[in-house]
């Protein structure tokens, strides 16, 4: 069976775990709230109404796709597609190429920070690898302008965050909503690990510390692995009511747990 993405590549490994995985959400909530077409997000009221769900069942989208086989992969991508256009038919409007860019960046910039900062430095063919993959994800969603090689990617990844980013009242509302459904602490949390993994770019904007005191907990974390103590960590860090969606995600996700509008902006 031919699978969308092959079943050793660093992107499953990366995809399946849960660490790494989070650690993509911490960056994309950051850059989300930055970007000048958040108002996308608004429009469906999802996001803002419910931040933590609309991870999950964006992450469960993006697992799918990565642990299927061919087939299923692109009819997931087609109706990820399709989702989207029935969206801009609603609105009236459509939704601007270089945001479906900046999504596609950035899942490939957050897959490459999360598993360094949770695993090791990874390999210039790793990343071209998970460049590759999330290119293909694009390709079959029609994306235009999309660069073909990694190198291309970076400086068109750079060039996105200049020019696509800025500080608005969605923004400050965007973290208003993160603070109300994570609660103080872990709000704080939240922005420590926002601190580790988002682009100077967008620290600057949302004017985060240079320096993250979650740095050494990340090597206690780490530690902890070894010590088979990591589910101690994660019940202390973790909302209540997400804790079992964040097990789901050390494990292959299963079709059926996908729901039709799981894809939608």
């Amino acid at each position: 069976m031919k699978y969308f993405v092959d079943e050793n590549s660093i992107v499953r490994e990366i995809w399946g775990k849960s660490e790494t995985i989070l650690f993509i959400f911490v960056g994309a909530s950051a850059e989300f709230a930055l970007n000048k077409a958040v108002d996308w997000l608004y429009f469906t009221g999802r996001l803002p109404a419910d931040p933590l769900g609309r991870l999950f069942s964006t992450v469960a989208y993006a697992r799918q796709i990565i642990f299927s086989n061919l087939e299923e992969a692109n009819r997931a991508i087609d109706k990820m597609a399709s989702i989207h256009a029935g969206v801009e038919s609603r609105r009236g409007a459509s939704i601007p190429d270089w945001a479906y860019r900046d999504v596609l960046f950035m899942l490939i910039d957050y897959s490459i920070r999360a598993y360094e900062i949770m695993e090791r430095e990874m390999t210039e063919a790793e990343k071209t690898e998970t460049f590759h993959v999330f290119y293909r994800v694009g390709s079959r969603m029609g994306l235009k302008e999309l660069p073909a090689t990694y190198q291309e990617w970076k400086l068109a990844r750079e060039e996105h965050l200049v020019q696509n980013l800025q500080k608005s009242n969605y923004t400050e509302d965007l973290f208003r909503q993160y603070r109300k459904h994570l609660g103080l602490f872990r709000y704080t949390v939240l922005l420590q690990a926002q601190t580790l993994i988002v682009p100077e770019t967008a620290k600057q904007m949302l004017e985060l510390k240079k320096i993250s005191l979650l740095s050494p907990v990340i090597r206690v974390y780490k530690l902890s692995r070894a010590l088979r103590l990591e589910g101690f960590i994660k019940n202390v860090l973790l909302p209540s009511k997400i804790k079992a969606e964040v097990k789901d995600l050390d494990s292959v996700p299963v079709k059926s747990n996908i729901k039709a509008t799981s894809a939608e902006v």
